[in-house]
């Protein structure tokens, strides 16, 4: 039996989840919860295995509660409803530590198998979510540049912090030389400067 509560500060949406949610045999649908208060009164007292988080609770942002949760419950799963599909706010759904995105306007199938996937101790996103990380992830392999043996290892002494003269010497090269790959980096970067293409290295795991 998997124990069930959900929060939401929507009755209309809270209630039909709960409904369709108890005619599974294997769910116990604990409680459910029109806002934060309530829900932290209520998770001190019964042993809950999944919590369905609204993003948008009335007086709290339900991302901002994922990190205190999972510190005063460990073994607590966060699915987020949430009828935000943009990327930034799924991904700082997860950041914080949430085990499951799920839209608002998902299928209950695709909630039943969010909870089972996450019981199994999986990470859950649905179909829509799927594709919007699916989208972002393809648009930022596009866009990775594509650096010579040479420029990799110019970018990653300068991301050390070494000057021109410091790399050459290192690199047996000359300033010269150094000098034209960090050029070539910020243009295939389409950085500002080098310490703006060193940042956008880091974030695509070039270094």
């Amino acid at each position: 039996m998997i124990n069930i509560a959900i929060a939401d500060d929507h009755p209309l949406l809270l209630e039909g989840l709960k409904n369709i949610l108890a005619q599974e045999d294997d769910l116990d649908i604990i409680g459910c919860y029109p806002d934060a208060e309530t829900m932290h009164t209520a998770l001190t007292q019964d042993k809950i295995d999944i919590l369905l988080l609204d993003i948008n609770l009335t007086e709290v942002n339900g991302l901002e509660l994922i990190k205190p949760l999972l510190k005063q419950y460990p073994d607590l799963k966060i699915i987020m409803l949430s009828v935000h599909n943009e990327f930034a706010v799924i991904n700082s759904a997860f950041a914080e530590g949430a085990h499951g995105y799920i839209q608002k306007n998902a299928s209950i199938q695709e909630i039943l198998t969010g909870i089972q996937e996450i019981r199994l101790g999986n990470r859950f996103l649905c179909k829509q979510t799927q594709q919007i990380v699916d989208r972002k992830n393809n648009h930022e392999l596009k866009n990775v540049p594509k650096l010579t043996r040479r420029e990799k290892e110019v970018l990653a002494e300068a991301s050390l912090g070494l000057t021109t003269g410091q790399i050459a010497e290192k690199l047996f090269i000359s300033p010269h030389t150094v000098e034209s790959h960090r050029k070539n980096l910020i243009e295939k970067f389409k950085a500002n400067n080098l310490s703006s293409a060193i940042k956008m290295a880091y974030e695509y795991g070039l270094i």
